[in-house]
């Protein structure tokens, strides 16, 4: 008889973890249609909506984040695992998990414990360049370790960085496979670009981002008589009736457009000419493949500076321009994009410098990886071999 692939991802609170997790699924679902596929995280993050709109179950857990500003909260911290922890096992035995993958953030962190209290194999992924608390902690539960960068590596205990696998960052299908320069004429058609003008896309992550906002409503203001740019907002959807009457009263809608979310990223990403972001690694990685080039602003926030980090590997490479958080205004943006849009060859050679890498491939890689631990038999030339799978 015919047991399903079953298995568990844990992931939550920002889209960087999230979509990610949404790739792993889809790459599983696509070579194991029957696999049986749900996520851990908790009511408080984004997987609330992204996670069931996707069609997965969602199991959720009380956990509290892995963050020093809880103040006298953290010292609940190990209980709060614990408690979660157990949340999360009788998820597991529920669906009769046969592996569990932390995607990281501390909704993933209950579901790495859970496996090795269960004693089922677990895997962890790290999408960012340096890695953050949650999976920290989780790669000392297990030996399984996927990277996004291979920069990553030297931030890993030491026991464990001969053993972890670079990967890449897996990325949805319609992301992974874009082919800008074939697509950029249709989106930018449905997106209403002018022909002749230069989209600058604001895209302030998943939960949006005030800075690139406020910058972003003072350059539609200065830019509001040209007739060769147009900026496209995303600004979150708290914040998007203000960025529309503040747009309006400037005069900058003339030239801007503020929307609450992008769900087809593929087509924001053909249709611009550059692209103004935080630097999330789920982020990072899609610049990468599509090779648009990027004015990145890290959050200044991110535990370990980690945004910034991820944002070199694309600046170094000539890719993206780097903008600290506390610089980023309407004068500092336009001070770097001015020269930018008015000479398309500038742009060119940062979409030429930047290296895609594996990340188109990762979810796959990633999918092979944890149909192996689950013990299932596959193509008989694999791109993870079982001696590293034993390492």
């Amino acid at each position: 008889m015919h047991t399903p692939l079953s298995v568990v991802i844990g992931a939550g609170g920002t889209g960087g973890h999230i979509y990610p997790g949404l790739a792993l699924a889809e790459a599983l679902r696509k070579t194991d249609p029957d696999a049986v596929i749900s996520f851990v995280g908790t009511t408080r993050g984004l997987e609330t909506r992204l996670i069931p709109e996707a069609g997965y179950r969602l199991h959720t857990v009380d956990m509290i984040p892995f963050d020093p500003s809880l103040g006298a909260r953290r010292y609940l911290l190990p209980a709060d695992l614990v408690r979660a922890a157990k949340q999360a096992q009788r998820a597991l035995a529920d669906q009769r998990a046969q592996v569990v993958v932390g995607m990281g953030g501390y909704a993933s962190a209950p579901a790495v414990l859970a496996a090795r209290m269960a004693g089922l194999p677990s895997l962890i992924h790290e999408s960012n360049a340096v890695p953050g608390r949650a999976n920290a902690f989780a790669a000392r539960l297990t030996a399984h370790i996927a990277l996004a960068f291979d920069e990553t590596r030297a931030h890993l205990p030491k026991s464990r960085r001969s053993g972890a696998v670079t990967v890449g960052m897996p990325l949805t299908g319609a992301v992974a496979h874009l082919d800008r320069r074939a697509k950029s004429a249709e989106a930018r058609r449905r997106l209403g670009v002018p022909e002749a003008a230069r989209l600058v896309l604001f895209n302030g992550g998943s939960l949006g981002a005030q800075r690139l906002t406020e910058a972003a409503i003072g350059l539609a203001e200065q830019w509001r008589d040209r007739a060769d740019v147009r900026l496209l907002i995303k600004t979150g959807p708290q914040s998007l009736d203000s960025t529309r009457h503040r747009l309006a009263r400037s005069g900058g809608d003339a030239v801007a457009e503020a929307v609450p979310y992008l769900d087809r990223m593929d087509l924001a990403y053909a249709a611009s000419d550059v692209v103004v972001c935080r630097a999330g690694a789920a982020t990072v990685a899609e610049l990468a493949t599509v090779r648009v080039p990027a004015v990145l602003v890290p959050y200044p926030h991110a535990p370990g500076d980690h945004q910034f980090h991820n944002a070199k590997v694309l600046a170094d490479a000539g890719a993206a321009r780097i903008l600290r958080d506390a610089d980023t205004d309407a004068n500092s943006l336009a001070a770097v994009l001015d020269p930018l849009l008015a000479e398309p060859s500038r742009l060119a050679a940062m979409s030429l410098a930047a290296a895609g890498g594996t990340h188109a491939q990762a979810a796959d890689l990633l999918a092979d990886r944890v149909r192996r631990l689950a013990g299932r038999s596959l193509d008989p030339n694999p791109t993870i071999t079982e001696m590293e799978l034993a390492e």
